[in-house]
């Protein structure tokens, strides 16, 4: 019999929405101040959709799982993750879609952009107003960065990047989806749309330090070099160079220890069903 062609079903953009808008809300006044500056700004209901998720009360949902929720439910081609003390300023809907069709064509394997990132060990790259100072332009843009500040986040939902499950709280979620995207093969960068944000932020807690902590746990682990034992296949896996070598030269002695143990297994099968 042949194959019967399988179609697949209609993309769920294509019921017309251009932008998700998503948000972490504690306070209703201050995101309802947010959400009228994006509406006077371009992000018009007809085209765009708001996902609010209630952290009102004493009960909270963390940002990654509230976040990867939003994502979830988004039908906008791209999804907005932002904070809900937000202001747009001169910039609005058609200059990120403008910013944004220029990184496309500059690397179409981005997937989360977003206004201030790190770049490397002392350097960022930024485009925000904040308490810290006002139009402040650091970089080139647009500009590949390795990190995310989480106040203005841009996901492409295309490319189906979300945040760490492993995780939890309200720190560092912007740093997890960049470092997510890169292993899947993307790109994370900080694009040239300014927007104020009123909050400074706040290092200097113990749920940051937390945070901090349990980040850098999971990355060690999940970046730590490895064997990997397929079905058909044994892989060194390691993130530098002096590390994939000696994986290399360790490759044939590891190997041949992996088919005695297969050997030894197999026996051991052998025996019992005797």
């Amino acid at each position: 019999m042949a194959d019967s062609k399988v179609e697949l079903p209609a993309w769920p953009a294509r019921l017309g929405l251009a932008y998700t808008i998503g948000t972490l809300v504690t306070n209703t006044d201050i995101y309802a101040s947010m959400k009228a500056s994006f509406l006077a700004g371009g992000f018009d209901e007809g085209s765009c959709e708001y996902l609010a998720i209630d952290n009102t009360g004493p009960t909270q949902t963390s940002a990654y799982r509230g976040l990867n929720s939003i994502l979830d439910a988004a039908r906008g081609e791209l999804v907005i993750l932002c904070h809900q003390d937000l202001m747009l300023i001169a910039d609005g809907r058609a200059a990120l879609d403008q910013r944004l069709a220029e990184l496309t064509a500059f690397d179409p394997s981005w997937a989360v952009a977003g206004n201030a990132g790190g770049v490397a060990p002392g350097e960022l790259s930024l485009r925000i107003t904040d308490p810290h100072g006002r139009d402040q332009r650091i970089g080139g843009f647009p500009r590949r960065v390795v990190s995310l500040d989480e106040n203005f986040l841009v996901v492409k939902r295309a490319a189906r990047v979300g945040f760490s499950y492993d995780l939890t709280g309200f720190h560092l979620y912007g740093a997890d989806i960049a470092m997510a995207a890169a292993t899947m093969g993307y790109s994370a960068y900080v694009i040239d749309f300014h927007l104020e944000h009123l909050s400074p932020g706040n290092t200097r807690t113990t749920e940051f330090a937390r945070s901090l902590a349990t980040f850098e746990t999971k990355w060690c682990r999940a970046l730590r070099p490895r064997w990997v034992q397929t079905t058909c296949a044994l892989v060194g896996v390691s993130g530098s160079s002096p590390g994939r070598l000696m994986r290399r030269l360790a490759l044939p002695c590891v190997a041949k220890l992996a088919k005695r143990r297969a050997k030894a297994r197999d026996k051991s099968a052998q025996a019992d069903r005797s």
